[in-house]
């Protein structure tokens, strides 16, 4: 399936799907056009077989700053309410799509982080951050709550509540360093090897088991409303169909003849 994409840059290489904000001079900004976009990406990718995993970077000073200020928030206060919720349903369904996409997603956070940026990060799986960025989840220094986009769901059971209360009342930046000791990222680079240690992780992941990857992130998510005799019997469900599939075969004639499994074997 060709994916041509419109409002930001898209390749695909060695099973990753790299998708790179190319705004720069607005610190990668987001468009109506751009959330609705990404919003039928993630949704499209679940059907590419030929992407294993996703990469979401961004050119220049910033990953991403959040919606655009004329082009979004002019706009908004012009329109009225119901194309306020229309368009808080359209970031809400993007970033949901990324939690619900059945591959791994990487975040590379190359610079500033903020708002929706900020919230997009937090739906990806990992987030790896170059020295000194800033992140920020602005959403109360502009008038709005912090709970947006998922994010008052998902920060929490990363950093914690005490924490994801701090960062969403406050709307304070804080470093990547920083992110990295309460949790928030999951590894920081220097700026220079960003590319190379973020793409390394991307590309390990799109060797791995497609089908017990995707089923491990759907069970984590799954089971954050269950009581523990359900989250163990769905364990058990969702075991005995990894047993059934060939990632498990491999694995195990790997361990025997003592060599690395080889779970994505490309088309010649």
């Amino acid at each position: 399936m060709a994916i041509e994409a419109k409002n930001f840059l898209y390749k695909e290489e060695d099973g990753v799907a790299r998708i790179t904000f190319n705004r720069p001079n607005t610190l990668n900004s987001i468009t109506f056009e751009v959330y609705a976009e990404l919003r039928d990406l993630f949704r499209t990718l679940q059907r590419v077989d030929s992407v294993r995993s996703v990469l979401i970077t961004g050119q220049g000073r910033g990953f991403c700053s959040g919606g655009d200020v004329e082009e979004i928030i002019g706009q908004l206060l012009s329109r009225g309410p119901k194309a306020m919720m229309e368009f808080a349903r359209m970031t809400g369904d993007f970033t949901r799509n990324i939690c619900e996409l059945r591959k791994p997603v990487v975040a590379a956070l190359n610079g500033v982080t903020a708002g929706a940026g900020a919230a997009i990060a937090v739906a990806s799986d990992f987030r790896v951050a170059a020295e000194g960025i800033k992140i920020a989840f602005l959403f109360t220094r502009v008038g709005l709550t912090g709970a947006d986009m998922g994010v008052a769901y998902l920060l929490p059971r990363i950093v914690g509540t005490a924490r994801a209360l701090e960062l969403l009342y406050l709307g304070d930046a804080i470093t990547a360093e920083r992110a990295e000791q309460i949790g928030l990222v999951n590894k920081v680079v220097k700026a220079e090897e960003l590319e190379k240690e973020s793409m390394a992780l991307a590309r390990r992941l799109a060797n791995g088991p497609a089908f017990s990857q995707g089923m491990t992130k759907v069970m984590v998510y799954n089971e954050w409303t269950m009581a523990l005799p359900a989250a163990i019997e769905a364990e058990a469900q969702a075991q005995s169909l990894c047993m059934l599939g060939e990632d498990f075969t491999e694995g195990y004639k790997a361990f025997k003849e003592k060599r690395p499994p080889q779970f994505y074997k490309p088309s010649a």
